[in-house]
């Protein structure tokens, strides 16, 4: 339970740093919301892969490039899921603000980043 909440606590940050950088792509810069939030989305990988490595899982017993390339692959393959919702929700709704859907996306790609990393990256 302890390992979940600090999960929750990570991806809290990570949608944080997921929704500013979003956020000053989209105000400062040319970029649209589709564009913008890939750079986000790997800002916010980054993110969460520090604090889940020191906070949540603690380092694996592999070392770290190899960790990192795992961590790099479910986060990758989480965050298409990710991206798919926000765009899907953006196209169907198209008066929907970006960050809204950013917030929708972020909790659907949650549980099975927190399977990915349980069990392939992060397990023992």
């Amino acid at each position: 339970m302890k390992r979940l909440v600090r999960f929750i606590f990570a991806g809290g940050v990570g949608f944080v740093a997921d929704a500013v950088v979003l956020w000053l792509l989209l105000a400062i810069t040319p970029l649209g919301p589709f564009a913008a939030r890939t750079i986000s989305i790997g800002f916010a990988l980054s993110v969460t892969w520090l604090i889940n490595r020191h906070l949540t899982f603690s380092p694996s017993s592999r070392g770290i490039a190899q960790e990192g390339v795992r961590y790099g692959g479910v986060g990758i393959a989480t965050s298409i899921v990710n991206y798919l919702v926000y765009c899907a929700i953006l196209l169907a709704l198209p008066t929907m603000p970006p960050l809204a859907a950013l917030a929708v996306a972020s909790l659907v790609a949650m549980a099975l980043s927190f399977l990915g990393y349980s069990r392939l990256v992060f397990d023992r």
